[in-house]
């Protein structure tokens, strides 16, 4: 499947439905233990996550904002309240909840390619603790890449990239001018998701930045 364009609705929908399908194959098989451990995304769980992403196919726009009106703009609180609302008694019932939105077109206000991003980051999240392979269609990173580092919109690509020159050894990403950054096009999109953990994937001097950029802050 072709995903050129991260503005192209059908196509971009389409891969957010086999990105769902492919982690919830890979979730089947986990033990408690493997859904108890932690995911990259910050204090949250491989069972969270799930959750966090069913909550995310299942809330419009309007509810979501009521939702966040009745925490007060308080983001953290909003999604743990989504989150524990989609999360189920036992990991088998956050996955069948999560097997539920695999073919959902809901999503809260803004681009569909933001809630493709967030369904390859957050399966990214689950999978590389847990030692899964996995790689999207180069396609599917490049729709996902492309949009991270036009804007900061749901993660601050934008931000992250800025004034880098981001070149993807596996496929046609290749924006920016500055200081090169290289690798996979998945690792380059993870690190403008700010996630550290795929550092050691690129290569290039401007590695050394995206370091700097992602450090966590100083106590």
């Amino acid at each position: 499947m072709t995903v050129a364009d991260p503005a192209d609705t059908a196509t971009v929908l389409a891969a957010t439905r086999t990105e769902r399908a492919a982690l919830a194959a890979d979730l089947a098989g986990l033990s408690a233990a493997q859904w108890a451990a932690p995911s990259l995304c910050d204090r949250w769980t491989v069972e969270d996550t799930v959750a966090h992403l069913t909550a995310a196919a299942s809330v419009g726009p309007w509810r979501w904002l009521r939702s966040v009106l009745g925490a007060r703009f308080d983001f953290d609180l909003h999604n743990a309240r989504r989150l524990a609302e989609h999360r189920g008694a036992t990991p088998a019932e956050t996955l069948a909840r999560f097997r539920g939105v695999i073919d959902s077109t809901t999503s809260t206000w803004g681009p569909k390619a933001a809630w493709l991003g967030e369904v390859v980051v957050h399966g990214e999240d689950v999978r590389r603790p847990l030692g899964i392979g996995y790689a999207p269609p180069v396609a599917t990173t490049t729709a996902v890449a492309a949009f991270f580092a036009s804007r900061d919109f749901t993660v601050s690509g934008r931000t992250v990239s800025a004034g880098l020159h981001l070149r993807a050894t596996d496929g046609p990403f290749d924006v920016g001018d500055g200081p090169e950054v290289t690798g996979p096009t998945l690792a380059l999109v993870m690190v403008m998701a700010g996630r550290a953990a795929h550092l050691d994937d690129l290569h290039g001097p401007g590695v050394a930045t995206l370091r700097e950029r992602l450090a966590p802050p100083s106590a």
